[in-house]
């Protein structure tokens, strides 16, 4: 499988994937950490966290795939959502625990 396949299988597979830069319990950028953080606050339990400094195929790859130049990067059920600015932006909003509660990823009593 070429990394195309590979970010395609990912992002159909599960229904919350975070391309991050480290992990969900050691962010290595401020970016990515906001990003957990708005997960977390929106009540998601399951996230496929890609670290994508482990990565160099993965972290040029997911930049190809979505046609999106920065990390993180958010897809919930396959659909690029954005990266951390829009997530805030949407979370502020409520826009993005809509978008959770849609997929069902997250319960109704959430945040």
């Amino acid at each position: 499988m070429d990394i195309q396949d590979v970010i395609r299988d990912q992002v159909t597979n599960n229904d919350v994937v975070l391309y991050m830069k480290g992990t969900p319990q050691f962010p290595q950028c401020g970016f990515s950490s906001t990003a957990v953080q708005i997960l977390k606050g929106c009540g998601v339990r399951e996230v496929l966290a890609v670290n994508v400094l482990a990565d160099n195929d993965i972290r040029q790859g997911i930049k190809d795939f979505s046609n999106w130049p920065t990390i993180p990067q958010l897809y919930v059920k396959g659909e690029f959502v954005g990266g951390s600015d829009i997530m805030r932006e949407m979370y502020e909003s409520g826009e993005l625990l809509q978008v959770l509660k849609d997929a069902g990823v997250v319960g109704g009593d959430a945040a």
